[in-house]
């Protein structure tokens, strides 16, 4: 009698193999999902005999499903201009946690919740490296923080420098004034005045002073520091010689810590900021190094994972990296949904790093990656997993004939 487990385990494994097709055409468009195949294995084998030679003569008992792989290759990778998105060009997996509960995913459609942290679409926390003043501290995962409420901190002037001509022409007695804003601690802003007034051919002095009204205990405004500054024939600064500093404040009245800073009359490479050139006083520009505090406008994810933002205050800062997982055998991870996998002693303990180093992938940030399904090749296996399905079928019903023949020979 023929046996029907043989057709009925085929058609088992062909139903399997129908419906992993179906899932994978069903995440067709699932950000980050890789593709699953269905590897079908033979079953145990009986011995019946052997033939004349000695070769043993086998009779197999059916199918089952030996594995379904998942397919790590890459996606495409789909460019869509949101800040929070990110894809992985190459290996690795995205760390996410939620409720202590640590998982990995390839889908990076993140966003910023109230908090002020990057999560998942389903609540978890990305998490990578903190920055604290703009330098990584990669000794441990944290959740990443880059919301509106992220603050580019004050910073006090320590420097300031003018690339500021003096008339040469001018007669004795001329004065000549420039401004230059600075910053204290708090971050507030006071406009410094710098007083040239010519004392002699190729001599000028100089003054800076503050407003009264900056700082305490004055109704006129105060002094800070007061010099000689000495010209050659070629209009080239011979006196000072060197940078001038300190220039002192204290007591400003919003508080703040008192301020020292330099004023910079020669660069880096020792040439003098300061002229003196048949040519009326103007100055060039000004700069300085301090800055007030300043809230996040924007940021950007760059290939190593580094998240840089953009404060109002116009200045840059790191705030954080985003951190990638790889693992010895992807084959061994386990699918929990949502796009998440977990870890299995099979896959082994995941290796945690930045970016584009160890086996790990770059990232690109404004981009997602799309799922690896390819339809073609998907209606294809649905093909020959139908005609499997089919093949088996009609096998129970030749063996249901069979059966019903050989119950009809005693009649």
């Amino acid at each position: 009698m023929p046996s029907f487990s043989i057709p009925l385990s085929g058609l088992t494994a062909s139903s399997s193999a129908l419906s992993t097709i179906a899932n994978n055409l069903a995440n067709l468009n699932t950000i980050g999902y890789k593709d699953q195949q269905v590897h079908f294995s033979d079953l145990f084998y009986q011995t019946v005999g052997s033939n004349g030679a000695g070769d043993p003569i086998q009779q197999g008992a059916g199918t089952m499903i030996g594995s379904i792989p998942s397919l790590f290759t890459q996606g495409n990778v789909n460019p869509t201009g949101v800040s929070t998105d990110v894809a992985i060009m190459g290996g690795g997996f995205f760390i996410v946690e939620k409720d202590g509960v640590r998982s990995y995913t390839r889908a990076g459609n993140f966003e910023v919740n109230k908090d002020n942290l990057l999560i998942t679409s389903a609540g978890q926390q990305v998490l990578g490296y903190s920055a604290t003043n703009g330098v990584l501290n990669t000794q441990g995962l944290v959740p990443l923080e880059l919301g509106a409420g992220t603050i580019s901190p004050a910073s006090a002037t320590t420097e300031v420098q003018l690339s500021t001509n003096l008339d040469a022409t001018a007669t004795v007695g001329t004065t000549y004034s420039t401004p230059i804003t600075i910053y204290d601690s708090l971050g507030a802003s006071h406009n410094l005045m710098f007083t040239f007034t010519k004392t002699a051919t190729n001599a000028w002095d100089y003054s800076v002073s503050i407003p009264a009204a900056d700082v305490a205990g004055t109704t006129d405004p105060t002094v800070l520091k007061t010099g000689s500054l000495v010209f050659d024939g070629n209009g080239a600064l011979t006196s000072p010689t060197a940078n001038i500093a300190p220039i002192d404040i204290t007591g400003f009245v919003d508080g703040a810590n008192d301020l020292a800073f330099s004023w910079n009359v020669f660069d880096a490479n020792s040439n003098g900021l300061l002229t003196q050139m048949a040519a009326p006083s103007s100055t060039a520009s000004t700069q300085q190094d301090g800055g007030g505090s300043g809230a996040l406008v924007n940021f950007n994810i760059g290939s190593d994972g580094t998240i840089t933002g953009a404060f109002s205050n116009g200045k840059t800062a790191i705030l954080g990296q985003i951190a990638l997982a790889t693992f010895a055998d992807n084959q061994g991870l386990v699918r929990i949904g949502n796009g998440d996998f977990t870890p299995t002693l099979a896959s082994g303990q995941p290796v945690v790093g930045g970016p584009g180093n160890g086996g790990r992938g770059t990232l690109s940030g404004g981009a997602l990656e799309q799922s690896n399904v390819d339809i073609a090749q998907e209606f294809a296996s649905l093909i020959i997993a139908q005609r499997g399905y089919e093949a088996n079928a009609r096998c129970v019903t030749t063996f249901d004939q069979v059966a019903q023949d050989t119950i009809n020979l005693k009649q």
